[in-house]
């Protein structure tokens, strides 16, 4: 089973956590640039950040055989500071690089004029780019803020297979499903979706356009539960073929939009062959 994570936060999680992701079959992974728990200060802070997620972390994740990509933006949590809003001005420098596959995330948290804005700038800035988007719904009224997310991508003119709506559930994946936009679910314990919902979820609505990624972060989560998905695929009646298009197959169309993939033309990781004998893969954490 080959597993592309198209949302986990490694920045967050340790070289142990590496090593038995490659051991389950994760190849590659997309690291979105997202709140780190801690408020942040100033722009600086932000460029200390996405100069790791572009140099440190894929280099970390290399030692392991994983391609590590990244998305990076203005997360809507911290769009409301006014002290961190001038990092919208810096995102054009980083866009350019290789490394980066889509803007994200953006979006909603409390869904405030601020992030109205700063999801509106950077919708324009993937439409500029060529870049897909990230998009993080909310926490709170996922409902009401999944039907806002979808008309303000309708309001920008963005193509819709250039946008993954995140962090879906049951009551939200229809209106994604019908809007052409891609599907994104995060199986993470307690908050989110687990296995067996995300089963039943393919079951009702198929395999295409759905990305299922284990989010994993700072908080109570767990890297390997994509490959647990894949396994309730199989055991309810999936076949192998079905598990590779969601794990692997569908990250890669979506991601590959950008052009900037880490993969070679077979759609195997470039990165491969490095775990053997790594003096970092040998020293744990």
């Amino acid at each position: 089973m080959r597993i592309f994570d198209p949302h986990i936060h490694m920045t967050s999680r340790t070289t142990d956590d590496y090593r038995a992701m490659y051991a389950a079959g994760v190849r590659a992974l997309v690291e979105p640039a997202f709140w780190l728990g801690q408020p942040r200060t100033s722009p600086g802070s932000f460029t200390d950040y996405f100069d790791a997620l572009l140099g440190w972390e894929p280099y970390r994740a290399a030692q392991f055989g994983i391609a590590h990509h990244c998305t990076i933006g203005l997360n809507p949590k911290e769009a409301n500071d006014p002290r961190c809003t001038p990092v919208l001005d810096l995102l054009p420098r980083y866009l350019a690089k290789d490394g980066v596959v889509a803007v994200g995330e953006i979006g909603y948290d409390t869904v405030t004029e601020a992030e109205d804005h700063a999801f509106a700038v950077q919708l324009g800035l993937a439409a500029e780019f060529g870049l897909p988007a990230l998009v993080h719904t909310p926490h709170r009224d996922k409902a009401g803020g999944t039907a806002r997310s979808l008309a303000v991508v309708r309001e920008s003119g963005i193509d819709p297979g250039m946008v993954v709506l995140d962090h879906l559930n049951e009551v939200t994946v229809a209106e994604v499903h019908d809007s052409g936009c891609w599907m994104g679910f995060s199986v993470y314990p307690d908050t989110k979706m687990t296995p067996d919902r995300m089963v039943a979820i393919l079951k009702k609505h198929g395999t295409e356009r759905m990305l299922v990624n284990s989010a994993a972060d700072w908080g109570h989560s767990d890297p390997l539960l994509t490959r647990a998905t894949g396994e309730a695929m199989l055991a309810a009646g999936f076949d192998e073929d079905d598990v590779d298009r969601v794990l692997w197959r569908n990250p890669v169309a979506f991601y590959g939009r950008s052009g900037r993939l880490g993969l070679d033309g077979h759609g195997d990781v470039r990165a491969a062959g490095l775990y053997a004998g790594n003096s970092i893969a040998r020293g744990g954490n």
